[in-house]
């Protein structure tokens, strides 16, 4: 019997299960792959709240990915939250020293679905300067997207603008999230040196975005591990997304009375 491809998770710890390394395990999981973690931060958060968020030191998390590297056989990497300049730069020396070309895919997680920043001012550009050249994918949402290309990507068409030039800049394919655009189509744009490729799903209103750009990026790293191309592995993953945001459950409200992100002692 053939082993599943081993996928590590480089992310936050969600104490809520609904994001982070914990959304990435079930993806992983679910798709046929086998997950391992690095954690980079424990998040005292649900959706609609980070209240406090620790970070790991910086050697802990450059231990935890070698050991993966170096005991198992990993097919794939993502990132998640990296949180700090300094975390950015070891999981960047990680992966390099891992001494073979996995595929990795970069989530590069800057802002919760609640609003509160979940990564240092100062860690924007260790990402372009340390992270994506290294990348097979990166995945931003829009607001990530303005950020990144510092372009107004009101639609589709300034997006896929943005997205040629970063592919140009640093070298990496982007996926290019279009759900925030709104409308009754959610529309991802796949931009690599070759063109662009559009993947379209019916967009639900109403639903809580927490957690679904973690468990999009797992899955297209689970693909990726799986020996799919680039394009077959996010289009399993965009109908895997499609299928939890359909099939997501309600709670209820949580109530949010204090959006103050606090760093750990």
């Amino acid at each position: 019997m053939k082993p599943p491809p081993v996928v590590l998770t480089i992310a936050g710890s969600d104490n809520s299960c609904g994001a982070g390394a914990q959304a990435d395990l079930k993806a992983i999981t679910a798709l046929g792959g086998y997950a391992q973690t690095a954690i980079t931060c424990v998040v005292a958060e649900v959706p609609g709240q980070v209240e406090l968020i620790q970070p790991v030191r910086a050697a802990v998390v450059a231990a935890q990915i070698r050991l993966s590297c170096r005991a198992f056989p990993v097919a794939a990497i993502k990132t998640g939250m990296l949180y700090s300049r300094a975390i950015i730069r070891v999981v960047a020396a990680a992966v390099a020293a891992a001494g073979r070309r996995i595929p990795l895919v970069v989530d590069p997680v800057m802002v919760a679905s609640s609003g509160d920043p979940l990564l240092e001012p100062a860690a924007i550009a260790a990402y372009g300067r340390e992270l994506f050249p290294r990348a097979t994918l990166v995945t931003p949402n829009l607001d990530e997207l303005r950020i990144l290309a510092a372009m107004p990507c009101r639609n589709l068409e300034e997006m896929e603008e943005a997205g040629r030039m970063l592919v140009a800049r640093h070298g990496c394919s982007f996926l290019l999230k279009g759900g925030h655009l709104g409308g009754r189509i959610a529309t991802d744009l796949l931009v690599t040196a070759a063109g662009c490729e559009r993947f379209e799903a019916p967009f639900r209103r109403g639903v809580d975005a927490h957690g679904t750009g973690c468990t999009y990026s797992a899955a297209i790293a689970t693909g990726l591990g799986q020996g799919l191309s680039l394009s077959a592995a996010v289009a399993q993953a965009k109908a895997y997304i499609t299928a939890a945001i359909h099939g997501s459950l309600r709670w209820g409200k949580t109530t949010a009375l204090d959006h103050r992100v606090r760093p750990g002692d």
